[in-house]
C-alpha cells in the first residue's frame, strides 16, 4: 500500500508521517507540500503512484483539488484534521497520527 502525506511546507508534519509509517512492512511511503516554495513540491507523479493521500487541513484538500483535479480520479483522499502546531517527530505529533491513521489502514494495525 503506497501512502502520500502531504502538508503546506513538507518540513513538519508529513515527513514526521513519512518517517513514522515508513517503519511499517508493506506500506510505502512519501510526502510533499502543497504551498510554493514547500522542501518537496507535491506533483503529479506523487499522486498517481498513491494508494491513499493524507492531507493535514482542510485547506490542502482544497488546493489539492484546485490544482491536481485531473490526477485525482479514483484517488482516496483524507483529511486528518491535523493543524500546523507540531514540531518534527513531536511525540504528541506522533501519537496524534498513529491514532488517525492506522484505523484507516486496516491489517496495519
Amino acid at each position: 500500500m503506497r501512502l502520500l502525506f502531504v502538508c503546506s511546507q513538507n518540513q513538519l508534519r508529513s515527513p514526521t508521517a513519512e518517517v513514522i509509517f515508513a517503519e511499517y512492512e508493506g506500506l510505502e511511503v512519501d510526502s510533499a507540500g502543497i504551498n510554493r516554495g514547500a522542501e518537496i513540491p507535491l506533483g503529479s507523479e506523487a499522486i498517481q503512484w498513491a494508494d491513499i493521500i493524507f492531507v493535514m487541513e482542510a485547506s490542502h484538500r482544497k488546493k489539492l483539488s484546485k490544482n491536481f483535479q485531473p490526477w485525482l480520479k479514483n484517488k482516496r483522499v483524507v483529511c486528518l484534521d491535523i493543524p500546523d502546531e507540531y514540531e518534527y517527530m513531536e511525540p504528541a505529533l506522533v501519537e496524534l497520527l498513529k491514532k488517525k491513521v492506522l484505523p484507516l489502514l486496516g491489517t496495519f494495525r
